[in-house]
């Protein structure tokens, strides 16, 4: 087994507007700002694990388009290792709204050429994800192909990371496959039917993830941190303070990213979980979601300031 991180998922163009709120419908609103960048939870968690210090693979479909020339031009900026299979399909894009005073979002995605990713294009990448240290992937490509891809790794014995983002209901046996599950808490909550809004019911979504089959859960909890259910312990990691927030949006990719980082470089589960929290703390402190992602230095930085 190797030390790399293979990673499947999607990419997309992120055309964030910021504005004081939503318009209903049927109105127009004025935004105060706009940016265009690189996106989708897979490319993130691959520029993150990549920018994190981590040998990382990214597996997916683009269109032959600009969005798709922004996706490469991104990963080969960031370190990322490109496994992309093109498609007739345009590459896919995200609506994203910011609110002015919080920074908060709200996101809609379209996966484009990504949503053909199929079982067998995980069939043809078995090699590379049975050589792997960590192999993780998200909801946003179809589930079928993310269960085929945890499947490969599960039998070649690679840890496995399913971080089930956006929220969807799971085949039976399929969080049986995951060494780790890292929902944030309105997809724990999808998960296992308990609304998580303080530590105690997040302690009790994570021990209803693993009665499900998962080896160790882990909910993200914002500025709250994160709770950690694994090897028999249980434990609250508080979220780090890099400064103020500016976007939230891709705070949990950074957060899973930098988990496979360090799970790749043999560092327990609530060790990997506190080397997240920094990354997520720093991501949080700029805007944008792939361009956001935290340097090795400055995560070992905030790490070291205690």
């Amino acid at each position: 087994m190797g030390q790399g991180i293979v990673i499947m998922g999607i990419f997309v163009a992120d055309a964030a507007f910021t504005a004081p709120r939503l318009p209903v419908l049927g109105e127009t609103l004025l935004g105060s700002a706009f940016a265009l960048g690189p996106g989708g939870k897979g490319s993130n968690q691959a520029i993150a694990a990549a920018r994190a210090g981590g040998k990382a693979h990214f597996v997916t479909r683009l269109g032959q388009d600009a969005f798709g020339d922004l996706a490469q031009k991104t990963w080969t900026e960031a370190g990322v290792r490109q496994h992309v299979i093109l498609s007739d399909n345009p590459t896919g894009a995200a609506f994203i709204f910011l609110e002015e005073a919080t920074g908060q979002n709200a996101i809609i995605v379209s996966a484009g050429a990504a949503a053909e990713l199929s079982p067998s294009d995980m069939t043809d990448q078995r090699e590379l994800i049975a050589d792997a240290a960590v192999f993780m992937t998200q909801l946003e490509a179809p589930i079928a192909t993310a269960q085929a891809g945890l499947q490969i790794a599960h039998d070649a014995r690679v840890t496995t990371i399913l971080n089930p983002a956006p929220a969807a209901s799971l085949p039976e046996g399929m969080l049986a496959l995951c060494d780790l599950v890292t929902p944030n808490e309105s997809e724990a909550e999808g998960l296992t039917g308990v609304a998580v809004a303080d530590l105690a019911s997040a302690a009790n979504a994570a021990d209803a993830l693993k009665a499900q089959g998962a080896g160790a859960a882990i909910i993200t909890l914002g500025a709250q941190g994160a709770w950690i259910n694994a090897g028999g312990q249980a434990k609250h990691i508080p979220a780090r303070d890099a400064g103020p927030v500016v976007d939230t949006t891709g705070a949990g990719d950074a957060f899973n990213g930098a988990l496979a980082v360090a799970l790749a470089e043999g560092a327990t589960v609530f060790e990997a979980a506190e080397f997240a929290t920094a990354a997520a703390a720093l991501s949080v402190s700029r805007a944008g979601a792939g361009g956001s992602m935290a340097a090795r230095a400055e995560i070992d930085a905030l790490l070291a300031d205690g």
